[in-house]
Protein backbone atom coordinates (compact mmCIF):
# COMPACT_ATOMS: atom_id res chain seq x y z
CA UNK A 1 0.00 0.00 0.00
CA UNK A 2 0.86 3.59 -0.41
CA UNK A 3 0.84 5.78 2.22
CA UNK A 4 0.99 9.74 2.11
CA UNK A 5 2.34 11.14 5.63
CA UNK A 6 2.51 14.54 6.37
CA UNK A 7 3.60 16.52 10.07
CA UNK A 8 3.81 19.92 11.56
CA UNK A 9 7.20 20.36 13.62
CA UNK A 10 5.49 18.74 16.94
CA UNK A 11 5.10 15.60 15.24
CA UNK A 12 7.89 15.59 13.33
CA UNK A 13 10.13 13.11 15.56
CA UNK A 14 7.10 10.26 15.27
CA UNK A 15 6.49 10.92 11.68
CA UNK A 16 10.61 10.01 11.58
CA UNK A 17 9.92 7.15 14.28
CA UNK A 18 7.02 5.74 11.72
CA UNK A 19 9.01 5.88 8.36
CA UNK A 20 11.23 3.00 8.83
CA UNK A 21 8.51 0.95 10.75
CA UNK A 22 5.67 1.52 7.57
CA UNK A 23 8.31 -0.03 4.98
CA UNK A 24 9.29 -2.40 7.42
CA UNK A 25 5.70 -3.76 7.01
CA UNK A 26 6.04 -3.48 3.46
CA UNK A 27 3.89 0.10 2.78
CA UNK A 28 5.65 2.66 0.04
CA UNK A 29 5.60 6.03 1.72
CA UNK A 30 4.86 9.64 -0.17
CA UNK A 31 7.10 11.82 3.01
CA UNK A 32 5.14 15.15 2.61
CA UNK A 33 7.15 16.63 5.22
CA UNK A 34 7.85 18.93 7.24
CA UNK A 35 11.59 17.81 7.07
CA UNK A 36 13.06 19.10 10.15
CA UNK A 37 11.76 20.29 13.79
CA UNK A 38 11.55 24.19 12.59
CA UNK A 39 8.01 25.86 13.18
CA UNK A 40 6.12 25.41 10.53
CA UNK A 41 2.22 25.56 9.62
CA UNK A 42 0.32 22.43 10.05
CA UNK A 43 -2.56 23.52 7.84
CA UNK A 44 -0.35 23.70 4.69
CA UNK A 45 0.56 19.97 5.85
CA UNK A 46 -2.88 18.68 5.81
CA UNK A 47 -3.60 20.22 2.62
CA UNK A 48 -0.45 18.53 1.04
CA UNK A 49 -1.66 14.86 2.55
CA UNK A 50 -5.54 15.71 1.25
CA UNK A 51 -4.76 16.46 -1.92
CA UNK A 52 -2.43 13.18 -2.07
CA UNK A 53 -5.24 10.76 -1.05
CA UNK A 54 -8.04 12.55 -2.77
CA UNK A 55 -5.43 12.45 -6.33
CA UNK A 56 -4.63 9.04 -6.04
CA UNK A 57 -0.99 9.47 -5.31
CA UNK A 58 -1.51 7.86 -1.92
CA UNK A 59 -4.14 4.75 -0.64
CA UNK A 60 -4.18 6.18 2.54
CA UNK A 61 -2.86 9.16 4.95
CA UNK A 62 -1.49 9.15 7.60
CA UNK A 63 -1.55 13.22 9.55
CA UNK A 64 0.09 14.37 12.49
CA UNK A 65 0.55 17.01 14.70
CA UNK A 66 0.98 18.06 18.26
CA UNK A 67 -2.91 17.28 19.23
CA UNK A 68 -3.80 15.67 15.59
CA UNK A 69 -7.44 17.99 15.48
CA UNK A 70 -5.83 21.24 13.32
CA UNK A 71 -4.08 18.69 10.38
CA UNK A 72 -7.02 16.68 10.66
CA UNK A 73 -9.12 19.90 10.18
CA UNK A 74 -6.63 21.21 7.57
CA UNK A 75 -6.77 17.85 5.46
CA UNK A 76 -10.91 17.59 5.74
CA UNK A 77 -10.94 20.71 3.91
CA UNK A 78 -10.80 18.79 0.75
CA UNK A 79 -14.28 16.71 0.08
CA UNK A 80 -11.79 13.85 -1.70
CA UNK A 81 -10.41 13.24 2.06
CA UNK A 82 -12.19 11.69 4.96
CA UNK A 83 -9.57 12.04 7.70
CA UNK A 84 -10.41 10.95 11.24
CA UNK A 85 -8.60 12.38 14.47
CA UNK A 86 -8.39 8.77 16.60
CA UNK A 87 -6.05 7.77 19.48
CA UNK A 88 -6.76 3.93 19.96
CA UNK A 89 -6.92 1.40 17.52
CA UNK A 90 -10.63 0.46 17.89
CA UNK A 91 -11.72 4.43 16.57
CA UNK A 92 -8.98 3.91 13.60
CA UNK A 93 -10.91 0.54 12.99
CA UNK A 94 -14.07 2.03 13.12
CA UNK A 95 -12.93 5.06 10.73
CA UNK A 96 -12.33 2.57 8.29
CA UNK A 97 -15.30 0.02 8.82
CA UNK A 98 -18.00 2.21 9.31
CA UNK A 99 -17.11 6.04 7.51
CA UNK A 100 -14.45 4.74 4.89
CA UNK A 101 -11.82 7.21 6.04
CA UNK A 102 -8.57 7.50 3.44
CA UNK A 103 -6.69 8.91 6.10
CA UNK A 104 -5.94 9.39 10.23
CA UNK A 105 -4.82 12.06 12.22
CA UNK A 106 -2.67 11.38 15.23
CA UNK A 107 -1.91 13.89 17.80
CA UNK A 108 2.35 13.28 18.66
CA UNK A 109 2.23 15.18 22.02
CA UNK A 110 -1.18 13.00 23.44
CA UNK A 111 -0.19 9.53 22.13
CA UNK A 112 3.20 7.67 22.09
CA UNK A 113 4.66 5.51 19.60
CA UNK A 114 3.42 2.28 20.07
CA UNK A 115 0.29 3.46 20.39
CA UNK A 116 0.53 5.19 16.80
CA UNK A 117 1.42 2.43 15.45
CA UNK A 118 -1.73 0.38 17.10
CA UNK A 119 -3.84 2.85 15.45
CA UNK A 120 -2.24 2.58 11.91
CA UNK A 121 -2.33 -1.07 12.24
CA UNK A 122 -6.18 -1.58 12.51
CA UNK A 123 -6.81 1.46 9.99
CA UNK A 124 -4.67 -0.18 7.25
CA UNK A 125 -5.92 -3.68 8.16
CA UNK A 126 -9.53 -3.21 8.17
CA UNK A 127 -11.62 -2.72 5.15
CA UNK A 128 -14.91 -0.71 4.46
CA UNK A 129 -17.91 -2.74 5.23
CA UNK A 130 -20.11 -0.86 3.35
CA UNK A 131 -23.77 -1.86 3.33
CA UNK A 132 -25.72 -0.22 5.34
CA UNK A 133 -22.73 2.56 5.85
CA UNK A 134 -22.10 3.21 1.92
CA UNK A 135 -25.30 5.90 1.87
CA UNK A 136 -23.84 7.82 4.69
CA UNK A 137 -20.38 7.91 3.62
CA UNK A 138 -22.26 9.14 -0.02
CA UNK A 139 -23.61 11.73 1.76
CA UNK A 140 -19.76 13.47 2.92
CA UNK A 141 -19.13 13.88 -0.69
CA UNK A 142 -18.70 17.17 -2.70
CA UNK A 143 -22.91 18.14 -2.57
CA UNK A 144 -24.03 19.92 0.61
CA UNK A 145 -25.75 17.68 3.30
CA UNK A 146 -29.30 17.80 2.94
CA UNK A 147 -32.40 16.95 5.14
CA UNK A 148 -31.95 18.78 8.02
CA UNK A 149 -32.21 22.24 8.55
CA UNK A 150 -31.12 24.64 11.88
Amino acid sequence: MRIAIASDHAAFALKQALLPWLAEQGHETLDLGTHGPESVDYPDYGAALADAVAGGHADRGIALCGSGIGIAIAANRNPGCRCAHVSEPLSAALARSHNDANAIALGARLIGEEMARACITAFLATPFAGGRHQHRVDKLGVAPLEGISA
